[in-house]
């Protein structure tokens, strides 16, 4: 049990890491298609998150489950936001030429 929980931890720290190493490197062009991944991924963290808590094999798992969908959905949210206002600066403001 407790090696599962180190290993766990391990791997969440060197994804972390690696995942702010990768996003810190990518150009300020490429952020919309980068928020929409990002939006992808965080909507099978909350699938992921929902089976946990359906479990319910014991009670921290059901709140991490209830924590991380909480975060994953504002997150899923807020990239949303942001895209739909970052596409909305390259409409054309004013009328069409024929």
């Amino acid at each position: 049990m407790k090696l599962d929980l180190m290993t766990g931890l391990y791997v969440f720290m060197l994804a972390a890491f690696i995942g702010f190493e990768v996003i810190r490197r990518v150009s300020p062009l490429l952020h919309t298609p980068l928020m929409s991944l990002t939006n992808a991924l965080d909507a099978i963290a909350v699938v992921g998150a929902i089976i946990l808590v359906g479990e319910g094999k014991s009670a921290l798992a059901k709140i991490l489950g209830t924590i991380a969908i909480v975060a994953a959905t504002s997150n899923i949210v807020g990239g949303f936001m942001i895209t739909d206002r970052m596409l909305k600066m390259f409409k054309a403001s004013g009328p069409r030429k024929p």
